[in-house]
C-alpha cells in the first residue's frame, strides 16, 4: 500500500502552460487491453467558458469498468462506451486554476469530477463536487468503498455474529469490504484472490480471517474449509465459479450482495458485458436465500452516509484505504493493463507530477 501525501489547495498558478497531456486510444483492444492500445498525447490547453471549470488533475482513479467500456457491451451501463481516438475518462481529484466569474468551484478549490487521464480537465461547473475535510486526505475521496458499504448494509444487513464471504477481496472494493463487514459487527471475514502474495496481505492487513486462493485447488472445498459453519453474507465482485461456490457454502437464509461481475468483465474470450454462471436454484429455494444486485443509484443516500462513516473510521484507525500509486501521466497507459493482470493490491491511482 503506497502513502500519498494529502493535496493542499493552492492559490492559482499566475501563467499556465500552453499544452496538456492526456491518454488517449489509439487502437480499440482485441480482447484484453495492452498498453500499445493507448498513447500520452499533447493538446493545447482549454479555456473555460463560462459554466465551465479548468481543473489540474492531481489523481485519478483507474477502475476496471473501463474494460467494458473498452469492449463495447455498454447496455444497461450508464456510461458511452468508448472508441478509437477516445480520451479514457474516470473519477479524479484536482485543483480548480480557472473558471470565469459566477457561481460554482473557485480557483484553489479542490475538487472531485469524471474527467481524470489528462492532466488538466475542462469539467462543466454542474459536474465538479468541492471537497471538504470530511475525508482526511482528499485522495480517499477516490475510494471504491460506497458500494461495498451500501450492498452490506441495506441489501445484506450484517448482523453481529455473522461470518462474511468477500470474493475478489484484494481489489479496491474488496480490500475495503472486508473491513467494513468486520466494523458492521461481522464475527469471521473471508476473502478470495489469485495471488499468495495478496492473501498474505490481506490477513496481515486487513484482518481476514481466511483467504481462498484461487487456482490453488478446487475452489468450492476450499471455501468449505474456509468457512466450516457455512456463510451468511457474501459480497460478490467476481460471479462463476466463485459465486456458485457461495452458493454451495451458504447457510439458511443467508443474504447475497452482487457489485461486480469480474469473471466475465476481465475475461479474454468476452468483450466485458457479460458473465455467465450456473447456480443452483432449488438450493435458493430449500435455504430461504436472497441475491441481489446493488445499484448505488437506487440508493442515492449512501454516498454521504458512507463518507461522513469513512471519515471517521479513517480518523480513528479503524479502517485503511489500501491503494497503489503510479506515479506519472507518463505510465498511466501501463495502469489499466496492470490492473486487469491482477498486479496492484487495493484501488489502482494515478498520481501526476
Amino acid at each position: 500500500m503506497s502513502a500519498t501525501p494529502p493535496v493542499t489547495p493552492q492559490a492559482s498558478p499566475s501563467v499556465l502552460p500552453r499544452t496538456s497531456r492526456e491518454v488517449r486510444i489509439v487502437a480499440v483492444p482485441r480482447g484484453l487491453p495492452s498498453p500499445g492500445d493507448f498513447a500520452v498525447v499533447q493538446t493545447p490547453l482549454p479555456e473555460p467558458d463560462p459554466g465551465q471549470v479548468l481543473v489540474r488533475n492531481r489523481h485519478f482513479l483507474v477502475f476496471p469498468g473501463l474494460r467494458t467500456l473498452l469492449g463495447g457491451e455498454t447496455d444497461g451501463v450508464p456510461l458511452p462506451p468508448l472508441r478509437h481516438g477516445d480520451t479514457l475518462f474516470g473519477p479524479a481529484v484536482g485543483e480548480v486554476v480557472a473558471a470565469p466569474d459566477g457561481d460554482g468551484p473557485r480557483p484553489g478549490d479542490t475538487v472531485l469530477h469524471l474527467l481524470g487521464w489528462r492532466e488538466y480537465a475542462l469539467v462543466p461547473a454542474a459536474q465538479c463536487a468541492v471537497l471538504d475535510d470530511t475525508l482526511p486526505d482528499p485522495v480517499a475521496y477516490l475510494a471504491q468503498g460506497s458500494s461495498a458499504y451500501g450492498a452490506l448494509t441495506r441489501l445484506a444487513q450484517v448482523r453481529a455474529g455473522d461470518t462474511v464471504f468477500v470474493t475478489g477481496a484484494a481489489g479496491a472494493v474488496g480490500t475495503l469490504a472486508g473491513q467494513i463487514a468486520r466494523l458492521l459487527g461481522a464475527a469471521r471475514v473471508i476473502g478470495s484472490t489469485g495471488s499468495p502474495w495478496k492473501a498474505d496481505r490481506l490477513r496481515s492487513e486487513l484482518g481476514y480471517d481466511a483467504v481462498v486462493l484461487r487456482g490453488s485447488g478446487p475452489f468450492a472445498r476450499q471455501l468449505a474449509e474456509a468457512a466450516p459453519g457455512g456463510v451468511d453474507v457474501v459480497l460478490d465482485t467476481v460471479g462463476g465459479e466463485q459465486l456458485a461456490a457461495a452458493l454451495g457454502a451458504a447457510n439458511q437464509g443467508a443474504r447475497f450482495a452482487l457489485i461486480g461481475a469480474l469473471s466475465g468483465q476481465l475475461s479474454a474470450d468476452r468483450a466485458g458485458g457479460s458473465a455467465p454462471v450456473e447456480i443452483d436454484s432449488y438450493r435458493l429455494v430449500v435455504k430461504g436465500l436472497s441475491l441481489r444486485g446493488y445499484s448505488g443509484t437506487d440508493h442515492p443516500e449512501v454516498e454521504a452516509e458512507w463518507t461522513s462513516r469513512f471519515g471517521g473510521w479513517l480518523r480513528s484507525g479503524e479502517i485503511r484505504f489500501p491503494h497503489t500509486t503510479v506515479t506519472g501521466i507518463d505510465r498511466a497507459p501501463e495502469a489499466l493493463p496492470d490492473l486487469i493482470g491482477g498486479r496492484h493490491f487495493g484501488a489502482a491511482i494515478v498520481e501526476l507530477e
